[in-house]
């Protein structure tokens, strides 16, 4: 009711602006005027919100959790790896269309509430709990968690114009590595130089994620969401300018023209509709599909992988209380990689119409080594180090992706767009997880996961691979056969200049890129 009441007066506001602004052109000038009524709010609104989203990565005890109920909560690793653990991806595939939908529909903000009780749930189930029921539900809670990221990733462009989305993605982006880099090493500096314990530490983390709670409750409530809750307003817009427009008239002496009929309401004419109805045209663009197809395959098996190495790591360097366990330092190393690897991927050159499936294919055959190495060696060394690289080059590809889908879409489509190939990724993660690790399906071990892994990041890069093969073949034929008269020129992560035939339409026929 509050949000609602705040909706109407900004709604009431903009009415007055446009009545008072009268002509065009003084509609034009009141909007700058407007907006220069509250200097500094959205500064501070995205201050607060990237402080959040580094204290809620605060979690010292989160890379000693398997440790901790491998040797603390005496689990067995056939428990933790083949009841625990998967219950992870049964949440995240269950929620995640659910906290999707509601996080646009509430407005983000009680999606963050969410997550923070969540998170606060997670730590104190894992240092009362002492059932395998108990930490099942510890896993359930952390899918919720996992799936509300979505409302921080979109809650800040709600703050601010669309000239500002960058900047403050980054901002955003940074203010949650800088946490998990943070919280990484503050765990691993606790647990080997401060000899604390495991329930220590996990105690530790459920004041700072009851810290993050707080937080989250004092977090402003955005006015405007991305695909629902904006026919009122742009009712009130439309109607705003009708009565300007009479109010001309009126002072002109000339009679007023009888209003356009008004569209009838419904929910196929919503933006949300309209968007799934041109979802559909999405896989007819080359390069929207090679992506996509990145994301969904390699984020389900990377994910996997994240899920379950502490336990691979534990089988090779079995981890008990006050040991050299150094999960929070090889996470902290690993994040630290990932972040430098994102970074030079923004200075890539290259044409990415030609040599994308290229660049994909050797970067999955790069992972599928390291998997392999990963499953066979018996040096823990070898596996923290395979482990960090294994995620650089993930995360190497991550802003690739996002630059070549967001590019040839628009706001609300390539929103549209990442949640559904998220939602795919879940869908296959959990099914991997059904048949490999659930008790109920294959119950392999931990090393024979990771073969598996090894073995469909191989498939994978052979399809690529080929792929990227008939590609360029094809690319070099019609050169040769005078179809192209000259190169483009390599780009910085920016839209290349294409040809006609290189460009598709979108249902709304509007052209994307290839």
């Amino acid at each position: 009711m509050v949000d609602t009441m705040a909706a109407g007066e900004d709604v009431k506001q903009d009415k007055e602006e446009l009545k008072e602004a009268g002509k065009p052109e003084d509609v034009e000038k009141a909007a700058p005027a407007a907006r220069g009524k509250e200097p500094g709010t959205w500064q501070w609104s995205i201050i607060l919100l990237c402080f959040y989203g580094f204290v809620v990565q605060l979690k010292p005890g989160e890379p000693f959790i398997t440790p901790f109920l491998l040797s603390s909560k005496n689990f067995t690793r056939n428990q933790v790896t083949n009841e625990v653990t998967p219950v992870l991806s049964y949440s995240h595939m269950a929620v995640l269309v659910p906290v999707f939908l509601l996080t646009d529909f509430l407005r983000y903000k009680p999606m963050l509430v969410l997550q923070s009780l969540s998170n606060v749930s997670i730590w104190l189930l894992l240092l009362l709990g002492s059932t395998l029921l108990e930490m099942q539900f510890m896993e359930f809670f952390y899918g919720i968690s996992m799936a509300t990221r979505v409302a921080y990733s979109s809650y800040i462009f709600s703050l601010v114009k669309p000239e500002l989305y960058q900047r403050v993605a980054s901002y955003s982006r940074s203010a949650v590595l800088l946490g998990v880099f943070t919280s990484s090493v503050l765990g691993q500096l606790l647990f080997s130089v401060a000899g604390l314990s495991y329930a220590t530490l996990s105690a530790i983390s459920l004041g700072l994620v009851s810290f993050g709670l707080l937080l989250s409750l004092c977090l402003p409530w955005p006015k405007r969401s991305m695909f629902f809750n904006q026919e009122a307003r742009d009712k009130a817009r439309e109607e705003a300018a009708t009565d300007a427009e009479l109010s001309k008239m009126k002072a002109d002496g000339s009679p007023p023209s009888s209003p356009p009929p008004k569209p009838q309401s419904s929910w196929r004419n919503s933006v949300f509709f309209q968007m799934l109805k041109e979802l559909r045209s999405v896989p007819q663009v080359p390069s929207l599909r090679l992506w996509s197809m990145w994301w969904v395959f390699n984020s389900t098996c990377y994910y996997l992988v994240v899920f379950y190495v502490h336990i691979l790591w534990d089988k090779v360097f079995p981890a008990v209380e006050n040991n050299d366990v150094y999960n929070g330092a090889v996470e902290a190393a690993s994040t630290l990689l990932g972040a430098f690897t994102s970074f030079a991927a923004g200075f890539v050159k290259i044409r990415w119409s030609l040599w994308s499936e290229l660049v994909i294919g050797v970067n999955t055959a790069l992972q599928a080594g390291l998997l392999l190495l990963m499953g066979t060696t018996d040096n823990i060394w070898v596996c923290y180090v395979a482990y960090s690289f294994f995620r650089g080059f993930y995360q190497f590809l991550v802003p690739i992706a996002t630059f070549q889908i967001a590019s040839s879409l628009s706001k609300e489509m390539c929103a549209l767009v990442f949640g559904v190939n998220t939602f795919l990724g879940t869908i296959l993660k959990t099914i991997v997880t059904i048949i490999v690790a659930d008790k109920r399906g294959l119950a392999l071990s931990v090393h024979s996961q990771f073969m598996v892994y090894f073995f469909f990041f191989t498939l994978l890069t052979v399809t690529y691979l080929g792929c990227a093969a008939w590609v360029i073949v094809r690319h070099y034929r019609s050169q040769q056969g005078g179809g192209a008269t000259e190169e483009a020129t390599p780009t910085e992560l920016s839209p290349m200049d294409r040809d006609p035939c290189e460009t598709d339409s979108l249902a709304n026929g509007t052209s994307v890129k290839a």
